[in-house]
């Protein structure tokens, strides 16, 4: 089982080669999207990176868990209902969504996530 150590730095390898950033802007702290700059179609790409680095399988929706964010059994009015955040951090026990949590806006669910969110959920994995 790798270190906390070799997995932050070959998740921040697999974020630098998807993303074109330098290594020193992928912090545990920094955001994909806010800070790295990811858009919905890099996630496909981290997913793909995140697979071969690690020799894991992430089934779709595990990481992104896209058919949350766009239900109408949890969506109102664009944003994440109470019944919606419960079943996003069941889903995602490896992320801090206590920032989403205060203004749980779709569009902005991504803007949350962060390289030590990545970390987490790749421990989980293997």
């Amino acid at each position: 089982m790798p270190s906390k150590e070799e997995v932050f730095e070959k998740v921040r390898d697999a974020l630098v080669d998807a993303l074109g950033v330098e290594d020193d802007e992928v912090t545990p702290a920094a955001t994909l999207v806010g800070d790295l700059g990811a858009e919905s179609i890099d996630f496909l790409d981290i997913v793909f990176r995140l697979e071969k680095g690690f020799d894991i399988k992430i089934p779709r929706g595990e990481l992104f868990p896209e058919d949350i964010l766009t239900s109408t059994e949890y969506v109102v009015d664009g944003k994440i209902n109470a019944e919606g955040l419960e079943e996003l951090k069941k889903r995602m026990p490896f992320a801090d969504l206590s920032k989403f949590e205060e203004n749980p806006v779709v569009q902005e669910f991504a803007t949350s996530l962060t390289v030590q969110d990545m970390c987490n959920y790749v421990e989980s994995k293997v």
